[in-house]
């Protein structure tokens, strides 16, 4: 028995696996050291995220290294079979190395971060989780009006960056342009709706145009933008029923339904307020009055 035992230790099979063990277990050790006396002190929340993703790809990457320096005599006579059955295993797994590619992406390419609002694969929401082969999304819309969350949680692989456009609603540029019409009656006094509607939207929205030109400033330094208007702006078309009014501003991109909200409430009390000088309009339909027939009816 003894004997048995000696040999299983002076065995270099033995001492490999030894060798393993030990490699693994120090390389987890360091990195788990550093994210308790590193990485944990990160204030920023995404700059936390992204390091802790990073780290524990690194702890992967490094145990793959190790396997392969100490088992690399016992791989020289099975590179031939190791690459045929590579390609097969490539080929089988293409949408997951696809996925794993968009993650690669996604983590250096700037696609997405989390906390970001984004559309993919058709699928609008917030980012919750960026793995390695999917992004994991709240999603919002759908059955419920508006951009709140209706609380489905959608996976979606991360091969979508590759193949589908990918819309980031709060990247660089965190503020959306939105509009509401308002149709207002013919005769009424255009000037003054124009200047209600001006004041109403410098009154909400207009806080935001300062920030927003700052950012919009700070894209046209990295890419090739005109200048944009960011203070809200009053336009209107006469059509066939009433002339359309419509206020644009610039809004954060999570506050588009609760800004429409508060706008249309000021316009619809200020409108009312004008007692008749402005009116709103609504669809009417004018009945042409027929022509006029003479019926004769004969006695019996």
């Amino acid at each position: 028995m003894e004997q048995e035992i000696r040999e299983i230790l002076v065995n270099p099979i033995f001492g490999k696996f030894v060798a393993v063990f030990i490699g693994v277990a120090l390389i987890w050790a360091i990195l788990n050291f550093i994210q308790k006396k590193i990485i944990s002190k990160i204030q920023n929340n995404d700059s936390l995220y992204r390091t802790k993703k990073a780290a524990t790809f690194l702890g992967y990457f490094l145990t793959i290294i190790l396997l392969t320096v100490i088992f690399s005599d016992k791989l020289g006579g099975l590179t031939v079979t190791l690459g045929v059955a590579g390609a097969g295993i490539a080929f089988a797994l293409q949408e997951v190395i696809a996925s794993f590619a968009g993650w690669l992406g996604i983590m250096f390419g700037g696609f997405y971060k989390t906390g970001d609002r984004v559309q993919l694969g058709g699928i609008k929401g917030d980012v919750m989780d960026i793995g390695v082969l999917r992004t994991t999304i709240m999603e919002t819309g759908q059955w419920v009006d508006g951009d709140l969350y209706n609380g489905r949680i959608v996976m979606i692989a991360n091969s979508y960056v590759f193949k589908e456009p990918v819309f980031n609603y709060s990247g660089d540029f965190p503020f959306l342009w939105d509009e509401i019409k308002i149709p207002i009656q013919y005769g009424s006094n255009y000037d003054k709706t124009t200047q209600i509607l001006e004041n109403i939207g410098v009154e909400i929205a207009g806080d935001l145009t300062e920030q927003s030109k700052i950012k919009w400033k700070s894209l046209q330094k990295t890419f090739k933008l005109e200048d944009s208007q960011t203070e809200p702006m009053v336009s209107l078309i006469a059509n066939d029923n009433w002339v359309e009014f419509t206020l644009r501003y610039v809004v954060s991109y999570k506050k588009r339904r609760a800004t429409k909200t508060l706008l249309f409430t000021k316009i619809l009390k200020e409108i009312e307020a004008t007692n008749g000088e402005i009116g709103f309009a609504s669809t009417t339909i004018q009945l042409v009055n027929p022509p006029k027939f003479k019926v004769e009816v004969e006695g019996k």
